[in-house]
């Protein structure tokens, strides 16, 4: 099974979680998924799935000088952000349950 295919079905629901409890800029958000275990998340996915939850209103922004470098844009979970993050997560526990469920049932091994 191809993981690239799995991730763009979740990756809007991983970076609200990553965002949950501290805020963060592009690479930041990046870098925290990848130390998660989604070492196959591409720069171009993550920065697009900001973009879009962005202007779905789920996350506001605000930028951040650098001495180092460009100005960095943050981003955090606004309130429907973190309603979306509860909805998406409950969903993504029952969808996991089923598939448990159904891989055991066929002797599946995990």
């Amino acid at each position: 099974m191809d993981t690239t295919q799995l991730l763009k079905g979740v990756l809007d629901l991983a970076v609200l979680a990553v965002l949950r409890d501290e805020d963060g800029y592009g690479y930041d958000i990046l870098r925290r998924l990848r130390e998660a275990g989604l070492e196959e998340v591409g720069d171009a996915s993550v920065y697009g799935t900001l973009r879009r939850l962005f202007a779905a209103g789920l996350l506001t922004t605000y930028v951040v000088p650098s001495e180092s470098g460009p100005h960095r844009k943050y981003y955090s979970l606004n309130a429907a952000g973190r309603d979306q993050l509860t909805r998406s997560g409950k969903l993504w526990r029952s969808f996991a349950t089923t598939m448990d469920a159904l891989l055991d049932e066929r002797g599946v091994a995990a």
